[in-house]
């Protein structure tokens, strides 16, 4: 490599003489512009820029292209929120931001536009407006090394609706890990917040305000639009911008005696329900797969689920839809799956029974529906998952470690030893914290994602198997295996409340979407336990197959789906609605 950051072959060929040569340069720094090395896809990209000004028309013109082809995009380009009826709280829509690993490495986020408000984790871009003004004309700003992109938001509300408080809309934007639109925007009206008083003085709409947070190496950015009493603190001032005048909306003419118009709807074209966890969920279907299924994941779109089969050496693919089922063939017996945040790869933890060869991870190409490669890791990998940051977390049963892996690499990237021995892990993205499940050591292991160090450990019931951390962040479940009992951990206070009673041999647990619920999986009385997500009360048991093993959860809250290892099905409950 030269000290450019390029091959040296790249850069001899982009200072050649001859056309044909510098072509094959544009062609070469285009997919390195596309690669996982965020250093050399910058250097490419300068380079890129550079051959722009090429004096040859052909190799000018194919630079262009390729920057363009590498560069963020965001689909849909507008979002129109349509007319929204007088009082709603606030309106969301999601928006997929596509491109190479570098259009969202270190991208930031600002909006334009009142009661707006945008947060952009990993490919996906979560756009808020809280209505404060009639109309809505703004427009969300993603930025990065991969150059820039814009999405258009409008709006109106018949008539002038009150301003919204905060409450609340922060909670609602930390559930990063619940994020997941391809396709057309998704816009959910949200319910408004519990009514609390506010301070005196007058509200003042806010704009500009810019914050960056790095999670690994993952951007997270927030761009807010809030609020500011007039009695406020001076030292938390920005800058405001003069509110443009927007035109009345025409209203029925009172004097005339004719009745006020009906205020409009929120236009339903594209639009999705928040979806509800149901206190007592049911099964509604069982689908075959291979022979003793034990790990279960969803795809982002909760579309596919991915099931490994331990008896077999096959993964499972099933589509949720149709409920039609394929196989992908792995070379050593797969026992835990997770899924990339963008859905395009699935990660396969193998080990053979003697627990010590075949010890890995297959990384399985979603879409070819192949082993793309696989990764060498300690014995006995278990339940592995992906980081807010698109890293995966693979803890090592037999070496009470946890290796993370950049996504595309063949290499460890690093690891972090915990108390023996981790069998699941999970994420608090908004706290910086992962929590794993320690088997031997009956404890949860709290680790600093920032430091990539273990802070502590806290007890809970005997043989914790698994671990889920809520969609907010905030709390975690785990379950205690020989204690037939699941605890609370609270993911701020790192305090733990429990034990609840569960099931016999409690094995997986997950959480609801919307985080009121929780799910226990009870392997010794084929059955799942169903508590509520806030206090550990029980409020419900469903009985599934025999000898049922994980859980999961689809994003969009619908669905779970349970793995029974004797019957080599999967359980289908609706759980959301």
């Amino acid at each position: 490599m030269s000290d450019l950051g390029l091959p040296t072959h790249v850069l001899t060929e982009i200072d050649s003489p001859i056309r044909e040569t510098r072509l094959a340069a544009v062609d070469e720094l285009a997919r390195l512009a596309a690669g996982p090395d965020l250093a050399v896809a910058v250097a490419a990209r300068r380079a890129l820029e550079g051959l722009t000004q090429d004096d040859s028309r052909s190799v000018s013109a194919a630079a262009a292209t390729a920057l363009e082809r590498t560069a963020i995009r965001l689909r849909p380009d507008r979002v129109d929120f349509g007319q929204v009826a007088p009082g709603t709280p606030r309106v969301v829509a999601d928006v997929l931001v596509d491109g190479p690993p570098l259009a969202t490495a270190t991208a930031t986020v600002t909006v334009s536009g009142p009661g707006l408000r945008a947060m952009l984790a990993g490919h996906q871009l979560r756009v808020l407006w809280q209505p404060r003004s009639e109309w809505l004309d703004g427009s969300v700003t993603v930025r990065g090394p991969a150059g820039w992109a814009e999405v258009r938001v409008t709006g109106q509300v018949p008539m002038a609706a009150a301003p919204m408080t905060r409450t609340g809309v922060e909670a609602q934007m930390r559930a990063v890990d619940g994020l997941s639109t391809y396709g057309p925007p998704r816009v959910t009206v949200l319910p408004p917040p519990p009514e609390r008083r506010s301070r005196a003085g007058a509200v003042a709409l806010i704009a500009g305000l810019t914050a960056l947070v790095l999670l690994g190496g993952a951007g997270v950015a927030w761009a807010l639009v809030g609020d500011r009493g007039s009695g406020g603190n001076a030292g938390n001032a920005i800058a405001e911008p003069p509110l443009a005048s927007a035109p009345a909306l025409p209203l029925a003419s009172a004097a005339a005696g004719d009745a006020p118009a009906p205020a409009p709807a929120l236009t339903r074209e594209a639009l999705a329900h928040r979806i509800a966890s149901l206190a007592k969920p049911t099964v509604i279907g069982t689908i075959k797969v291979g022979n003793e299924p034990e790990g279960v994941a969803v795809s982002p779109d909760s579309a596919t689920v991915y099931v490994a089969n331990q008896a077999a050496k096959v993964l499972s693919v099933v589509d949720a839809g149709s409920r039609k089922v394929t196989s992908v063939t792995l070379r050593n017996t797969p026992r835990f799956v997770a899924v990339s945040r963008d859905g395009k790869q699935v990660y396969v933890s193998m080990y053979e029974n003697d627990k010590k060869t075949g010890s890995g991870v297959a990384v399985v190409d979603a879409v070819a529906g192949r082993p793309d490669h696989y990764l060498k890791t300690g014995l006995q990998p278990f339940a592995l998952s992906v980081g807010p940051d698109g890293k995966v977390w693979v803890p090592i049963h037999s070496s009470g470690r946890v290796e993370i892996y950049t996504a595309g690499q063949n290499k460890e990237d690093s690891r972090i030893v915990v108390p023996p021995n981790p069998h699941a892990v999970g994420f608090s993205g908004d706290l910086q914290r992962a929590f794993t499940a320690n088997h031997e050591s009956n404890a949860v292991a709290v680790i600093d994602m920032k430091s990539g160090k273990f802070l502590k450990a806290i007890p809970v019931s005997r043989a914790p198997h698994s671990l889920a951390v809520s969609p907010d962040g905030r709390r975690v479940v785990v379950a205690g295996y020989e204690a037939n009992a699941a605890n609370l951990i609270d993911a701020v206070t790192l305090k733990r409340t429990g034990p609840f009673k569960v099931g016999k041999q409690p094995q997986s647990v997950a959480f609801a979407a919307d985080g009121e619920h929780a799910y226990v999986v009870n392997e010794g009385e084929d059955t799942v336990s169903v508590l509520d997500g806030r206090t550990g009360r029980l409020t419900a048991t469903v009985k599934v197959g025999h000898s049922p093993r994980t859980v999961a959860v689809a994003p969009d809250g619908r669905l779970a789906y349970v793995s029974n290892g004797a019957d080599d099905t999967i359980s289908v409950l609706r759980v959301g609605e």
